[in-house]
């Protein structure tokens, strides 16, 4: 093993932070894909137009520390070629919803077929196949729905409530009071099962509440 691949390993070397906050993505028409994105409620951060050959914009996602960006002579990459772009969403039937009430063409939910490889289906699904309905044990990151800009920009939302161990770093965190409020709901329903379970009301739900959402936002094992 190199000294570099020692370097690249240690979990206790200084490291600099690289924040992924840009995508591009490419499309043909710059005023209607400003239309689009801003119709689905997304921030418009920047709008810059040298009045010649360039012009760039960027919009982010609510809850997002990620934006996109997009414009003219901004990439070389044909309109319509970026796919598998994920959005990750608490509610994923809320969120379709509210896809629909802004007038965007989404698909159903669904989730992949557990492995399934016969008849690939969306490059980005890594070959499985979709199932009608969200995943039926409602796990996280296995009910989709997808949609895309006038231009073939292919979006997914995925929904996840649990994180998978060591996905999430530092302080506890929502993107929204909705998905605060979610998260707390599902707090609540598993309490309920606590109080059940030990017969007897429990006094100091507000911490058990807290560590409920803290290990399920780190992926750790949940209290019972």
């Amino acid at each position: 093993m190199s000294a570099n691949e020692v370097r690249s390993n240690d979990a206790t070397a200084a490291r600099v932070d690289m924040k992924f906050e840009v995508v591009v993505i490419p499309v043909s028409d710059v005023g209607r894909a400003k239309e689009f994105y801003g119709r689905l409620g997304w921030r418009l951060d920047a709008d810059y137009d040298n009045g010649a050959d360039f012009r760039v914009m960027q919009f982010t996602p609510p809850g997002s520390g990620c934006s996109v960006i997009f414009g003219k002579n901004v990439t070389a990459a044909a309109p319509g070629s970026a796919q598998g772009l994920y959005l990750i969403v608490s509610d994923i039937e809320a969120a379709r919803d509210e896809l629909v009430a802004h007038g965007v063409d989404a698909t159903e939910v669904f989730h992949d077929a557990g492995g399934v490889h016969a008849g690939a289906d969306q490059p980005y699904l890594f070959g499985r196949l979709r199932v009608g309905g969200p995943d039926p044990e409602h796990r996280s990151y296995r009910s989709f729905v997808s949609f895309s800009d006038p231009d073939g920009n292919g979006w997914l939302l995925q929904e996840v409530t649990t994180r998978a161990p060591g996905r999430v770093a530092g302080g506890t965190t929502y993107a929204s009071a909705g998905d605060l409020s979610r998260a707390m709901q599902r707090a609540a329903a598993a309490h309920g099962q606590h109080e059940a379970r030990t017969g007897q009301p429990d006094p100091n739900w507000p911490d058990w509440y807290a560590d409920y959402m803290v290990r399920e936002q780190a992926g750790e094992e949940l209290p019972k």
